[in-house]
């Protein structure tokens, strides 16, 4: 079977002057159908029917063959029906041998996939149709005009997914028996549609469907390995949502472990997509299905022969908050809670500025000082795995009728258990307990003073202003350098050690001195966190130029 596909591209476009061979993310625009179709496993030959030189040598240096037309066959007002008639003949001629089947594919269609575009020929063979038509499903309540008056073209006003269908022409295939391609038709009495995805859909008609389409084709997909349970905390799950969120532009997917129950929670609240997986085997899996461009590990130390397996399998891999040997072979590290590290490691970004603060903290402003001390909120993370809530809520069960004024705030996390703690509000102790909450930064915002561990929550504490003692939940964390006095914090080491007198006193004295708490104010609103999430995410995406 022989299988012809002409692409029609004349020299005359003005909504975009010389839009088919104008650079489209860096290759000329006919180039993207030329070469899906000449990796067409069905398509015989690929000819190009022009009228322009430029059209003409760019065509063929993307390996496509060149049917000259003339000024009769490329005007504004002439249909595309006699270019493919026009275009059949001659190409048989220069072959010797008659097409069984001529395919009219779009130049201005570069979204158009190989996949999509063999499923569809393969459709055309199948049915047995004369002719098929790409079109996209656009169920749409829409309107029309009769005579003077505009009337609705529904019967029943219903949600867009509960619609009938609407199918509109594409443009980017037709699909027609030989003998069906005449000069002034290339619909067969038997016609059929192929639904092709919305993406693939983009006809380049003016500017922004250009823009648009150069923005889907710099699309790349990202996958975020990442865990959350008691444990480990659920920092790196908050962390790779933030930065998946930002990455609406792309193809995200968060792969975690099935047993990682609290960071599965939260993911799912995300209404991020995501995979579950038991083992590297599982994993394997998954990357071989979603064939990312960008791989981001974000569970602690990796091993080099772990990283180096995913590069054997992505062409980019990244690692956060890894002080592990696949630090080594990763094509770039983000450790924002970790000290810089030396000049001659590039591709390791470490310290603040490169942390990713939620989207709350973007948008909210700094507390503004108070000298007295009305609000202070205790919180240690998602699953505060060393029980900090239950050590401070004993605390503040005694120091509270010091301080009656005082309103003592809880936030505990999706992992925490407050009844088996006992950690629950007592309004009699002024002690109030908030599980799970959504927008913390509402919280901040009326703090005066706040007792925390030592991941990333002493960035957001920071991002407003909020003054801070600060407990290590282990030892890793005693290592998270930012959360010094230089930034605005009191650090005291490690939480299941420091003497319950020591965080009294502490907090006492700060409760009593002004001046402490607004200098601790004053050095948190120096950091420059809120361009850390940009920073990081062009660093993902290889787009750094630091």
């Amino acid at each position: 079977m022989k299988i012809l596909a002409v692409i029609p591209a004349r020299g005359g476009s003005k909504g975009i002057p010389k839009k088919n061979i104008r650079l489209m993310n860096g290759k000329p625009l006919i180039a993207y159908v030329i070469n899906t179709a000449r990796k067409s496993k069905h398509i015989t030959d690929v000819f190009v029917s022009t009228d322009n030189k430029e059209i003409s040598d760019i065509a063929q240096q993307n390996g496509a063959n060149v049917i000259y037309r003339g000024e009769n066959l490329s005007g504004d007002m002439v249909t595309l029906d006699p270019v493919i008639f026009h275009a059949k003949k001659e190409a048989e001629e220069k072959c010797k041998y008659k097409y069984d089947i001529v395919i009219t594919l779009q130049p201005t269609s570069p979204l158009l996939t190989l996949e999509t575009l063999d499923e569809g020929i393969g459709y055309f063979i199948k049915q047995k149709a004369d002719t098929v038509i790409s079109v996209v499903n656009k169920p749409h309540l829409s309107w029309g005009r009769e005579d003077d008056k505009v009337i609705p073209l529904y019967k029943e006003r219903k949600n867009r997914q509960e619609l009938p269908a609407q199918l509109l022409e594409t443009g980017a295939f037709v699909i027609a028996k030989s003998e069906c391609v005449l000069e002034n038709s290339r619909i067969g009495e038997n016609v059929s549609v192929f639904e092709i995805p919305e993406k693939e859909s983009i006809d380049i008609d003016d500017k922004n469907d250009w823009i648009l389409a150069e923005s889907l084709l710099k699309r790349r997909k990202i996958i975020f390995r990442v865990d959350g349970y008691i444990e480990l905390g659920m920092g790196h799950i908050y962390n790779c949502i933030t930065l998946a969120y930002s990455m609406i532009e792309h193809d995200v997917l968060l792969v975690t472990r099935e047993n990682a129950k609290e960071g599965i929670v939260k993911i799912k609240e995300s209404n991020l997509p995501y995979c579950m997986i038991k083992d590297n085997e599982d994993l394997e899996k998954i990357i071989k299905e979603f064939k990312p461009d960008v791989f981001v590990n974000d569970s602690l130390n990796t091993e080099a022969e772990y990283i180096l397996s995913l590069k054997k399998k992505v062409s980019r891999v990244v690692t956060i908050e890894d002080l592990g040997t696949g630090i080594n072979e990763a094509d770039a590290v983000i450790n924002a809670l970790y000290d810089e590290v030396e000049e001659s490691n590039k591709h390791i970004y470490s310290g603040y500025k490169y942390v990713c603060l939620r989207d709350e903290f973007q948008l909210e402003k700094p507390t503004e000082f108070s000298p007295e001390v009305k609000n202070i909120l205790i919180m240690f993370g998602g699953t505060d795995p060393s029980n900090l809530n239950k050590a401070l809520y004993q605390i503040i069960l005694k120091f509270s009728s010091k301080y009656q004024n005082i309103k003592f705030k809880f936030i505990t996390g999706i992992g925490y258990d407050n009844e088996k703690n006992g950690v629950v509000t007592n309004k009699d102790k002024n002690i109030f307990v908030y599980p799970n909450v959504h927008r913390v930064a509402k919280y901040m915002k009326t703090a005066d003073l706040a007792i925390t561990s030592q991941g990333r929550t002493v960035f957001e504490l920071a991002a407003m202003g909020v003054p801070a003692i600060v407990l290590s939940q282990n030892s890793r964390e005693t290592t998270h350098r930012f959360a010094q006095m230089e930034h605005g914090f009191l650090n005291l080491g490690m939480g299941t050690e420091v003497n319950q007198d020591v965080i009294e006193n502490t907090l006492d004295w700060l409760i009593r001195t002004a001046a402490i708490r607004k200098n601790m104010h004053e050095l948190m609103l120096k950091c420059p966190l809120r361009s850390g999430l940009k920073r990081v995410k062009n660093i993902i995406l290889g787009d750094s130029d630091e």
